[in-house]
C-alpha cells in the first residue's frame, strides 16, 4: 500500500468519525403476556371487539414491539463497539504513517550521507583509507551500521504491513457499522409502527372504557400474581441482598414514578432494561444494556435462590427484565404510557433468574 492511499484512507476514516457521536437510542420494551381474566365485559369496546380483545390486541403489540426492539438494542451495542474500533484504528493509522514517514527520513538521511562520501559504500571507503588502524576501528562502526540498516528495513516494512492491516479493519469496521444501522433503522420502524397501533387502539376508546381497560391489566396481571404464589414459588425465597444488591435495589426504587420512555437510560426516564442496566452501573457491576443480552450472559440463577437485586428476564424472546426487590415483588418499567412502579414477580410470564454479582 502506498503512502498516498493509506492517508487517504485515514482522512476518509476520520473525517467519517464525525458522524459517530450522533446520539442513538436504546431500550428493551416491556411487553405483557397476554392473560386472559375470570371475567370479561360484554359491551363492545369499538364496535365488533370486546373491550377484552382490545386487550389482548394491545398487549400483542407491545409484544412485538419488544421482539423488534432487542434486535434494535443489539445493533446499536454492536454499533457503539464498531465505532469505538474505528477510533483506535484511526489512530493506529496516523500512529502508523508517522512512523513509516519517521523510518523513510531516516533512510533518506543514510542516503544523503552516502552521497557526500562519493557514492560508495562505508567498506570501500575504508579500504581506500590507507590507514590500517581506521581500518579495523571502521569495521565494527560499519557492522553496527548494516545491523541498523537491516533493522530499520525490517521495522519498516513491519509498519507498512501493520498500517494496511489497521485500513483493512477500519475499512471492514464501518461496513458492520453501516449494516447495523440498517437493522436498527429496520427495527425502529417496526417498533414506533407497533406501539403507534397500540396507542391507537386506546385512543379510540371513550374514557370509562379507558378506565376499564386498565381494570382488566390489573385483574390480569392479579391473577397470574396469585397463581404463581399459590405455586408455592415463594416458599424457600427468603435471602437478603448482597452487598452489591442493595445499591442497585436502592437505585432502581428510588427511580419509581419516572415514566417510561423509549429508549432512556435516565436519568428523567427509562426502559426497562435501561432501568435494570443503571440500577447496576450504580452498584459498579456494568452489565448488558438489553434484556436479551443480560439473559444471555449473566449467571442464571434458580427461582428458588433468588435474592433481592436479582433479575427477572420476562416472556419466551427475553423482552422484559425487572429486578426482584423480595416479598414476591419487582421493580421495573412497564411499557409507553406507564411509570416505573412496583409489581407482582410473577403477573407476567417468567423466562428465568439471572444474577449480576454472582
Amino acid at each position: 500500500m502506498n503512502r498516498r492511499h493509506c492517508a487517504a484512507a485515514a482522512i476518509t476514516l476520520v473525517c467519517a468519525l464525525a458522524v459517530l457521536t450522533a446520539p442513538v437510542q436504546a431500550m428493551a420494551a416491556p411487553v405483557p403476556e397476554p392473560t386472559p381474566t375470570a371475567t370479561a365485559p360484554a359491551a363492545p369496546a369499538t364496535g365488533k371487539k370486546s373491550l377484552e380483545e382490545v386487550r389482548e390486541e394491545i398487549d400483542t403489540l407491545y409484544r412485538k414491539a419488544g421482539a423488534a426492539t432487542d434486535a434494535y438494542n443489539l445493533a446499536q451495542e454492536q454499533a457503539d463497539k464498531q465505532s469505538g474500533e474505528i477510533v483506535r484504528l484511526t489512530k493506529d493509522i496516523a500512529d502508523g504513517q508517522a512512523k513509516i514517514a519517521e523510518l523513510k527520513d531516516r533512510a533518506g538521511a543514510q542516503a544523503r550521507e552516502q552521497y557526500r562520501n562519493g557514492g560508495l559504500p562505508p567498506g570501500a571507503q575504508l579500504m581506500l583509507s590507507g590507514s590500517p588502524d581506521l581500518f579495523l576501528d571502521g569495521i565494527g562502526q560499519t557492522r553496527q551500521s548494516q545491523q541498523a540498516t537491516k533493522g530499520m528495513l525490517t521495522e519498516l516494512t513491519q509498519a507498512q504491513s501493520d498500517l494496511e492491516t489497521y485500513t483493512q479493519d477500519a475499512s471492514l469496521n464501518w461496513e458492520k457499522l453501516e449494516a447495523n444501522r440498517v437493522k436498527q433503522a429496520k427495527a425502529k420502524k417496526s417498533i414506533n409502527a407497533q406501539i403507534a397501533a397500540a396507542k391507537k387502539l386506546e385512543s379510540e376508546l371513550a374514557e370509562e372504557e379507558r378506565a376499564r381497560l386498565l381494570k382488566l391489566e390489573k385483574d390480569a396481571a392479579s391473577t397470574a400474581q396469585a397463581a404463581w404464589l399459590s405455586s408455592g414459588a415463594l416458599k424457600d425465597i427468603n435471602r437478603d441482598a448482597s452487598a452489591s444488591g442493595k445499591q442497585a435495589l436502592a437505585f432502581a426504587t428510588a427511580q419509581i414514578g419516572k415514566p417510561y420512555v423509549w429508549g432512556a437510560e435516565g436519568p428523567g426516564s427509562y426502559d426497562c432494561s435501561g432501568l435494570t442496566s443503571q440500577a447496576w452501573a450504580a452498584a459498579k457491576r456494568p452489565i448488558p444494556r438489553t434484556s436479551q443480552e443480560q439473559w444471555r450472559q449473566l449467571p442464571r440463577i434458580p427461582i428458588q435462590d433468588m435474592r433481592p437485586g436479582d433479575l427477572i428476564i420476562y416472556h419466551s424472546d427475553a423482552s422484559h427484565v425487572g429486578m426482584y426487590v423480595g416479598d414476591g415483588q419487582i421493580v421495573h418499567a412497564p411499557r409507553p404510557g406507564r411509570n416505573v412502579t412496583l409489581a407482582g414477580a410473577g403477573s407476567m410470564q417468567i423466562l428465568g433468574v439471572v444474577r449480576p454479582d454472582k
